[in-house]
């Protein structure tokens, strides 16, 4: 019990950690990702549809992404939407591809930028914190219902807390590495 308990904490926090990533890897830094525009959605025939189900998203050099639509009546319409989302981006489209110029950052958009991965990954250890709080409250059912020993619980606790820890550690890490790509010029 007290494993499936610890096995369900630990997956849920693995998915915290890697909803995290896919987060940060949505703000743009001065170098040409894939992920900054791939969960745009585009109305397509009056269904919002996915970017990356759209259309092959390329990054031929440093600062340019390629969105190749599979169709081409589709263009103009994920030309709109890449512009509605707000990027800072401006697609070029030419009839059958869109160019996008990653351009580069002032200073004081990457400050805003490393605030808003600070607001995220404090999001991120809010919500580790969470499923530590929910696998407490689990484990002292257990021990409420004699399932378990008061020794048993309080290993447990401690299993826990060092699941939560090494998250935590892992939360600050993927924030540094992303803060770090930002504030490089």
């Amino acid at each position: 019990m007290i494993e499936e308990t610890l096995e369900g904490t630990n997956s849920k926090m693995g998915k915290t950690i890697e909803a995290l990533r896919k987060e940060l890897a949505t703000i743009r830094t001065g170098r040409a990702s894939p992920a900054i525009i791939d969960h745009i959605k585009v109305d397509y025939h009056g269904v919002p549809t996915p970017l990356k189900q759209m259309a092959t998203i390329s990054v031929p050099d440093a600062r340019l992404l390629l969105v190749q639509p599979w169709d081409r009546s589709a263009i103009s319409s994920i030309d709109k939407a890449i512009q509605k989302a707000d990027l800072g981006l401006n697609p070029a489209n030419d009839g059958n591809v869109i160019r996008i110029t990653i351009p580069l950052l002032s200073e004081e958009r990457r400050k805003e930028l490393v605030k808003l991965v600070h607001k995220r990954a404090e999001d991120g250890r809010v919500a580790v914190r969470n499923i530590r709080r929910n696998a407490l409250e689990e484990l002292r059912d257990l021990e409420r219902n004699k399932e378990i020993s008061e020794d048993e619980l309080k290993r447990a606790q401690e299993q826990v807390q060092q699941l939560t820890d090494s998250f935590i550690d892992e939360v600050d890490k993927t924030a540094k590495v992303k803060e770090a790509e930002l504030l490089e010029v």
